[in-house]
């Protein structure tokens, strides 16, 4: 079988990966590239290869690039704006109490 033809299609038509690691001292998984591969698994040992090749990492997302949904920072005032009306979500709104030791 050709290295071109792994897992039964042609590279160029392999979807895209969106890759995500978490680190041994991160609590969150940080976006870290992102890696053409004929399937979910392919992707996700690819991904351990290429990025955490020095065992910086502790656990890994791979995600199809397509099945992303993101807002776009164009719409960013007007997809956000909502928020600011609501004051009750400010802490500034609240009183804190006198007796109340570091707020």
């Amino acid at each position: 079988m050709s290295s071109d033809t792994e897992a039964g299609a042609p590279r160029a038509s392999w979807p895209l990966f969106e890759v995500f690691v978490r680190g041994k001292r991160g609590l969150n998984h940080v976006h870290v590239g992102s890696l053409h591969a004929a399937d979910e698994e392919m992707a996700l040992h690819n991904a351990r290869n290429l990025y955490t090749r020095r065992n910086e990492g502790v656990s890994i997302w791979v995600v199809r690039a397509d099945a992303i949904t993101a807002s776009s920072p164009d719409e960013k005032d007007p997809f956000f704006a909502p928020s600011g009306d609501k004051v009750y979500r400010h802490p500034t709104f609240y009183r804190i109490p006198d007796n109340v030791p570091h707020m």
